[in-house]
């Protein structure tokens, strides 16, 4: 692998000094939090500007999920853990296996409490870290780098595409590095942050609003939704399954007594008991059903419109 000089920090926008923010030392608590606010304001619209991007990812995420591939976030200090925070909350949203989406960080997991020094210096590691987990042609790998410029998640895209995975790449800087290694590049151009480099604050927000459009994005195109509703949730908690018992409920003419005996002869797939019901099919043929139909349910009941709207 070739190992690159990163570009200078001296002209990224998310290393430049904020005018807005240059006096925020002389100022009370109250008027901290107007210019935070001010500035967090923007994040959206920069995020909006990247929806074409966005969706070509989600496509190309969605794409692999449905072939057998996995997604996989790799980054550095907070894109690392932000990545990583995405793949663990995919399991209990969307009753995905934890392989399907899988989140590295420069450092290895001790790097989520506590900084690594110089762990994202080394664009070999980044291949290492892929080659770890088997990365393979039917992968999408999506490279987070506010800066767009950090060695492990180059040199981690530079591999994803030799052995032919595809590749996403996520900065908050219009022109990097970074985009030469991918083949969808996603840059919100947040602006400099209230202090200076200090990329958790805009930065991270927009990497937080974006992954959650990836993830969500995608799942939604494997029907892992009805509607706006989480019929692919998985009952880890008493929240949980009470929302599941009041989805059923939702989607049939059962009490929530009636519900959570359906869901326990469904083995707690929310979408198998739903599909129980309403076509009066065994939970083997209710499967079967929705297998059909790729997992989706509007489409295994024949409906045209939400029932759960």
């Amino acid at each position: 692998m070739n190992r690159q000089q990163p570009t200078s920090l001296d002209n990224l926008t998310t290393e430049s000094s904020n005018p807005a923010s240059a006096n925020i030392d002389t100022l009370e608590a109250i008027d901290i939090v107007d210019v935070i606010n001010r500035q967090d304001a923007m994040i959206a619209d920069a995020v909006a500007k990247e929806r074409q991007s966005i969706a070509a990812a989600i496509e190309l995420v969605a794409g692999s999920l449905r072939s057998g591939g996995r997604l996989i976030y790799i980054g550095a200090g907070t894109s690392g853990r932000l990545g990583v925070l995405d793949a663990s909350e995919c399991p209990p949203t969307f009753n995905t296996p934890p392989e399907w989406v899988v989140g590295l960080i420069a450092g290895g997991p001790t790097a989520l409490t506590r900084a690594i020094e110089g762990a994202e210096d080394h664009p070999e590691v980044g291949q290492q870290d892929l080659q770890s987990i088997d990365l393979n042609a039917k992968d999408t790998v999506v490279g987070i780098a506010t800066s767009g410029r950090t060695p492990y998640v180059i040199g981690a895209l530079q591999y994803a595409r030799e052995i032919g995975a595809g590749t996403v790449g996520f900065s908050c800087n219009q022109t990097c590095e970074l985009s030469a290694h991918c083949d969808v590049m996603i840059a919100p151009v947040v602006g400099p942050e209230v202090v200076t480099g200090s990329t958790r604050m805009k930065a991270g927000t927009a990497t937080k609003m974006v992954l959650n459009m990836l993830t969500t994005g995608a799942m939604i195109r494997l029907g892992k939704t009805y509607g706006n509703l989480m019929v692919d949730l998985r009952a880890t908690n008493e929240k949980l399954k009470h929302r599941s018992r009041r989805l059923v409920t939702q989607f049939t003419d059962l009490d929530l007594d009636e519900a959570q005996t359906l869901l326990d002869s469904a083995g707690g797939e929310l979408k198998t008991a739903i599909v129980m019901q309403r076509r009066n099919v065994t939970a083997d043929q209710a499967r079967n059903i929705l297998s059909e139909h790729d997992g989706h349910l509007r489409a295994a009941l024949g409906d045209d419109t939400s029932t759960g709207s």
